[in-house]
């Protein structure tokens, strides 16, 4: 069998919507979890790229949501859960922003508290709230009870 040029197989463009790129290996099935993977509707076309060589990072997987441009709360989901992210909002085929996820100082509504007497997880009305402590690794606090939390996976409604 001859061998000729490799070939090479590409995901097409979206007109609008969101790229997450630079994603850890094997995370980029969680990340779409977090865009909201099971509310897209018909007009949002999803491709996921799984275990693509990256010069930046050995192995990496990327995400395309069409016609979907995250909430600043699900960017902060993926920050916690893939801190070499960027994000690419795309309009008319062309990069309009572009920039890697970052953790505020401060993370709202994404983490159940782990201490099960915390208030955020009563029957209370209280939104979980979690200070940022360390960026790398990701050490958060509860804002309620002071509960430190090392292992986490984002939950957004």
């Amino acid at each position: 069998m001859e061998s000729g040029p490799a070939r090479e197989l590409k995901i097409t463009p979206i007109r609008n919507g969101t790229v997450i790129d630079h994603i850890p290996e094997g995370l980029a099935l969680e990340v779409l979890r977090i865009v909201g993977g099971g509310r897209l509707g018909r007009d949002s076309t999803v491709s996921i790229a799984l275990h693509v060589r990256s010069a930046k990072q050995e192995w990496k997987d990327i995400l395309k949501v069409e016609n979907v441009e995250i909430s600043d709360r699900a960017a902060n989901a993926i920050a916690l859960l893939a801190p070499s992210a960027t994000i690419s909002i795309i309009r008319e085929y062309t990069v309009r922003e572009k920039h890697p996820v970052s953790l505020p100082d401060r993370i709202d509504g994404i983490l159940r508290c782990p201490n099960l007497e915390c208030i955020t997880n009563q029957a209370e009305p209280v939104e979980s709230s979690f200070e940022v402590i360390h960026q790398r690794p990701i050490r958060l606090r509860c804002r309620y009870c002071d509960e430190l939390v090392t292992n986490f996976l984002p939950q957004l409604p």
